[in-house]
């Protein structure tokens, strides 16, 4: 069975440097702590889908980078890829434990899509097999992306959720980053220097 990991980075995603930090780093930074631990994790392959231009620089070589327009359907990104499964994980989650990737492809041995919750709405990751559920429509943005995802599907157990975690939307969201926690080494450092 073939999986992929993909970090998910989207323009937009800038807009959650703090006060005295460039967006264009921030969001580099952030992505690059988010390939990080996907590219760490064993038995996948890390992938790096990206709407901003030159952050091929952030990723191993050999890498595969996928470029897309900044309001792309997640549905038609993931008919893009040719794997068995796919996890996509939003890169503004730079402390995002691995352990909850791993999670969500486990839950695939029993439903067809699951989500990683984000606190305050949303997902900050989901996977599934490929080809994607054709009924199903996913926006790692949606508020309510579990209510949408089950009233899609041809019954609420096709979609399943692991534990959440909390993704950086706003320049206040940086306080949620946990200094104990491993890894996020290229954000924590853009944030001390600021």
């Amino acid at each position: 069975m073939t999986r992929i990991a993909a970090v998910l980075v989207r323009q937009r995603m800038a807009q959650a440097a703090p006060p005295g930090v460039d967006p264009a780093r921030f969001l580099e930074a952030v992505a690059e702590d988010t390939y990080e631990m996907v590219a760490g994790l064993e038995l996948v392959t890390p992938v790096l889908i990206t709407s901003v231009p030159e952050l091929e620089e952030i990723v191993w070589p050999g890498t595969e980078v996928i470029t897309i327009k900044d309001d792309e359907p997640l549905k038609i990104i993931l008919e893009r890829l040719k794997v068995d499964q796919a996890a996509v994980i939003s890169a503004d989650a730079p402390d995002l434990p691995p352990l909850l990737v791993g999670k969500l492809f486990r839950e695939l041995g029993r439903a067809e899509i699951t989500v990683c919750p984000a606190e305050n709405g949303g997902a900050v990751a989901m996977a599934c097999a490929l080809p994607p559920p054709t009924w199903a429509d996913p926006d790692l943005d949606d508020e309510r992306i579990v209510t949408t995802l089950r009233s899609q599907a041809p019954g609420p157990r096709r979609v399943a959720t692991t534990p959440g975690w909390h993704r950086l939307r706003t320049p206040d969201d940086v306080e949620r980053l946990d200094p104990g926690l491993e890894g996020w080494e290229s954000t924590r450092a853009l944030i001390r220097a600021r």
